[in-house]
């Protein structure tokens, strides 16, 4: 299983137009980290938010953060990988950096 090709598929809804602006989906060169970062404008004021931050480590997902209406986890799951390869850091699960 290619969790970069998985992530990289499943994270895209993750991004593009919304209300007040748009979400942007980023990847390092190596795709071992991904992360969307919204642009918005309420009012005059411009407003940059990191909704995502997902690295891969080995075998498995490390999400850092996500602050998404639906967690990346559960796509993740529905896609098909397996729980023991995903890593919450966000929610205080341990991190390895070798996992």
């Amino acid at each position: 299983m290619d969790l970069k090709a998985i992530i990289a598929h499943e994270i895209q809804p993750y991004a593009g137009e919304m209300l007040n602006g748009h979400a942007y989906l980023t990847v390092s060169a190596d795709q071992s980290v991904f992360t969307v970062v919204s642009v918005a404008r309420i009012k005059s004021e411009r407003i940059i938010h990191l909704s995502l931050h997902i690295r891969v480590v080995g075998d498995h997902i490390i999400i850092e953060y996500d602050d998404s209406s639906e967690p990346l986890v559960d796509t993740l799951l529905r896609a098909g990988v397996s729980r023991s390869q995903i890593v919450l850091a966000y929610t205080g699960e341990a991190v390895s950096e070798t996992a």
